[in-house]
């Protein structure tokens, strides 16, 4: 009895620590996740930035920056939300294709999710 006390002790302290070790040090995953935000992403952004928003170069030359690090040109949430809805320095404006809502949600995933809010 004493030893099966133990063994779910520590089979509980693994999963805690696992938990722990997921969400420090990992990147969020766009294709593993089953968030709306990442279903808009995949369907609109990964074609040019990439599955992981790790950008890419174009077949004609052009180079996608990458929505996880690096330099961003829009750094601040009001500014992602303006590059996505009104495009420019290279991409298409979304306004017409996504609602204020989805402009939103993806927003704040690439802030949060892929930026870690930098």
């Amino acid at each position: 009895m004493h030893y099966l006390k133990i063994g779910l002790i520590l089979i509980a302290t693994g999963f805690y620590a696992g938990a722990c070790v997921t969400t420090q040090g990992t990147s969020y995953v766009i294709g593993e996740s089953k968030a709306y935000e990442a279903t808009l992403y995949r369907q609109n952004c990964a074609i040019c930035h990439g599955p992981e928003g790790n950008g890419k170069t174009l077949e004609d030359g052009t180079v996608v920056p990458s929505l996880r690090k690096g330099e961003f040109k829009a750094p601040s949430e009001s500014q992602i939300y303006k590059q996505i809805a009104d495009g420019g320095n290279g991409m298409l404006p979304f306004r017409r294709q996504l609602s204020d809502r989805e402009i939103k949600l993806l927003t704040t995933m690439v802030h949060r999710d892929l930026r870690g809010g930098q």
